[in-house]
C-alpha cells in the first residue's frame, strides 16, 4: 500500500481525503492508498480527519508528516503562501507531490518547486481539476481532430460570487502573504490552464483588474472565505476581478475573465472556442454536456447539445453511459488516479504535472506585469 500523508485540512484537504479513499471503489488497484499521516494548524481540523477519513495520526506539524518513513506521497492542500516551502520540502525527501495550484504566490516560487521536482525524480500532479472533466476531454479531442476547423478565437470565464458580499471574512485568500495575487492566481490560473490545454500557448496578453470590496471583517485563523466577520476590519491586499485579452503562438485571440465578487453568478465556469468551421462550448454547471457546432455550412450552422460518455477522459469511471454526469468530487478522484499511476509506474502522472503549473505561472506573471504598465506584455 502506498503510504499517503495530507497537508492541510481545510475543504480542498477535505476532497483529496475523499478522492483517496473512493478511489478503490472504481479503480481496480494493486497497491491501495493508505491514509498515514494529515497535518492542520488548527489541530481540530486534522483530528477530525482520522475520524472522518480514517488517517493514522493528526499533528499541527506539516514537516513530520513529510518526515514519517511510513509516508511516500504528499497530497498538499495548505494555503498558497505555503506551497512552495512545503513543494520543495516533499520532493527533496523523495515523496512524489499532488500539490493544489498555483503552487506558490510567484513563478520563482513554482519554479523552485518544479526544480526540486526534477532533481528528485518523483511524480507531481496538479489541481487543475477542469482539465479532467470527461466532456472537457472529448473538447480536445474535437479541436485536434479539425472539427471546428482552423481556431480563430476563444472566450474563458470564471465567475463566481463566494466573495460578493461585503461582511464576507478576511481570510488567508485575501491577503498578499497567503493569497497572493488573489482571484488571478485562485481562479483565473484554471483558465490559463484550459487555454493551455485546448488552444495553445499563450503568446503575448494585455489585462486590467480591480479590488472592488478594499476592507472586510477580521475572522478567526483557520477561517473559510465564506465566513463572515465582525466590527473590526482590515485591508484587502489582491484582486477581485481580472480581464486578460491575449494571442496564442498560433495567432488565436483569446480572451479570460474571472471574478469572485460576481453577485448572481455561481460557479460560472466554462468556454466558446471558435473556428473557422464550427463552435465548441462548455458550462461547467452542465459538466456532462458540449454545445457543438460543426460542419461546412457557415451560415445558419445548428449546434448540438453533445453528451459526454464512456470513453471521454475517465467518464466509465463512474457512469455507465451517456447523461449521467460526473461531479466536482468525481474530478479530483481522476486527479489521485492519474498521481498514483505516476507513483506506481514512476512515470509523469498523466494528468497536469508541475511542468503545466509553471507555464500557467509564467502567463500569470505577464498579466500582472501587463496590468502594472498599462501594455502589452509578450510572453518569452
Amino acid at each position: 500500500m502506498t503510504g499517503i500523508g495530507l497537508v492541510g485540512a481545510g475543504w480542498m484537504g477535505h476532497l483529496h481525503a475523499r478522492a483517496y479513499a473512493r478511489l478503490p471503489h472504481h479503480v481496480a488497484l494493486a497497491d491501495r492508498p493508505r491514509l498515514v499521516a494529515v497535518a492542520d494548524a488548527v489541530a481540530a481540523s486534522a483530528e477530525d480527519f482520522v475520524v472522518r477519513y480514517g488517517f493514522e495520526r493528526a499533528t499541527t506539524d506539516w514537516r513530520s508528516v513529510i518526515d514519517d518513513p511510513a509516508v511516500e506521497a504528499v497530497s498538499v492542500a495548505a494555503p498558497n503562501g505555503l506551497h512552495r516551502e512545503i513543494g520543495v520540502a516533499v520532493a527533496e525527501a523523495g515523496k512524489h507531490l499532488w500539490i493544489e495550484k498555483p503552487v506558490g504566490l510567484t513563478s520563482a516560487d513554482t519554479a523552485a518547486v518544479a526544480q526540486a521536482v526534477h532533481a528528485a525524480g518523483v511524480t507531481s500532479t496538479i489541481g487543475f481539476n477542469y482539465r479532467m472533466v470527461p466532456a472537457i476531454a472529448r473538447a480536445r479531442r474535437l479541436l485536434a481532430e479539425g472539427a471546428i476547423g482552423r481556431l480563430t478565437h476563444a472566450r474563458f470565464r470564471l465567475l463566481t460570487d463566494f466573495a460578493a458580499h461585503p461582511d464576507g471574512g478576511l481570510s488567508w485568500r485575501f491577503t498578499r502573504a497567503q493569497g497572493g495575487s488573489g482571484v488571478l492566481n485562485d481562479l483565473a490560473v484554471h483558465g490559463v490552464d484550459l487555454i493551455r490545454f485546448l488552444v495553445g500557448e499563450p503568446r503575448t496578453v494585455v489585462a486590467d483588474g480591480e479590488r472592488f470590496i478594499p476592507r472586510r471583517p477580521v475572522v478567526a485563523a483557520g477561517a473559510s472565505q465564506y465566513s463572515r466577520g465582525g466590527d473590526v476590519y482590515g485591508d484587502v491586499e489582491n484582486l477581485d476581478y481580472v480581464s486578460v485579452l491575449g494571442r496564442t503562438t498560433d495567432d488565436v485571440i483569446v480572451q479570460l475573465e474571472a471574478s469572485r465578487v460576481a453577485v448572481g453568478d455561481q460557479n460560472d465556469y466554462g468556454f466558446e472556442i471558435h473556428g473557422t468551421q464550427g463552435l465548441v462550448s462548455f458550462d461547467f454547471r452542465r459538466p456532462g454536456e458540449l454545445l457543438v457546432s460543426a460542419g461546412d455550412g457557415y451560415v445558419d450552422q445548428a449546434s448540438s447539445v453533445v453528451a459526454a460518455a464512456p470513453g471521454d477522459g475517465d467518464f466509465a469511471l463512474f457512469q455507465p453511459g451517456a447523461g449521467n454526469p460526473t461531479s466536482l468530487d468525481d474530478l479530483k478522484v481522476s486527479e489521485a488516479h492519474a498521481f498514483l499511476r505516476g507513483v506506481a509506474g514512476g512515470e509523469v502522472a498523466p494528468g497536469a504535472t508541475i511542468d503545466d503549473a509553471l507555464a500557467a505561472a509564467r502567463v500569470l506573471d505577464a498579466v500582472a506585469q501587463s496590468m502594472d504598465k498599462r501594455g502589452w506584455v509578450d510572453l518569452a
